[in-house]
């Protein structure tokens, strides 16, 4: 509550400034959230508490509209990060992956409730979990340390 009152009261102080400035010599304030900069960022791991949906086990899909579904989901994970690493990871291993290994990929992106704990085990961040510790991931973080210094800005093409 006081942190939001400091950087409310820090922002208006801001806004205000060319009238201040005008009507007094006031000296300059801190820029707008000055408050925040020294911030350290948590991340918390996932209280036990919390029910996590079940993802819906799809048995009688074929392999090649589960390849389908899977390429537009690691398109559209929710944060860009994970847009861009698995994109470009699906566009270049999905279409070679036997139906075991795409079951194992489907259970990667669809299990994990949380896409940050995805992002820190690629990038090596957090250790993997037993259960997500397969060919998968270690494919997946041959990706993400790109050995050939491919520029990864944007998602692949659909078509190609």
């Amino acid at each position: 509550m006081l942190r939001q009152l400091r950087m409310t009261l820090d922002i208006s102080s801001w806004i205000l400034l060319p009238w201040r400035r005008c009507a007094s010599n006031v000296r300059d304030p801190p820029p707008p959230l000055a408050s925040t900069l020294g911030d350290v960022i948590v991340d918390y791991e996932d209280p036990d508490y919390l029910p996590l949906p079940e993802y819906p086990v799809r048995p009688n899909e074929p392999l090649d509209i589960r390849k389908q579904r899977l390429l537009y989901q690691s398109r559209k994970r929710g944060m860009l990060e994970n847009d861009l690493l698995l994109s470009t990871f699906a566009a270049k291993h999905l279409h070679k992956f036997s139906a075991e290994q795409t079951a194992l990929y489907d259970q990667l992106i669809n299990g994990v409730s949380n896409d940050w704990d995805i992002y820190y085990w690629a990038t090596d961040v957090k250790p993997t979990p037993k259960e997500y510790d397969t060919e998968i991931i270690m494919l997946l973080k041959e990706h993400v340390k790109n050995a050939e210094r491919v520029t990864r800005l944007r998602q692949p093409d659909l078509n190609t």
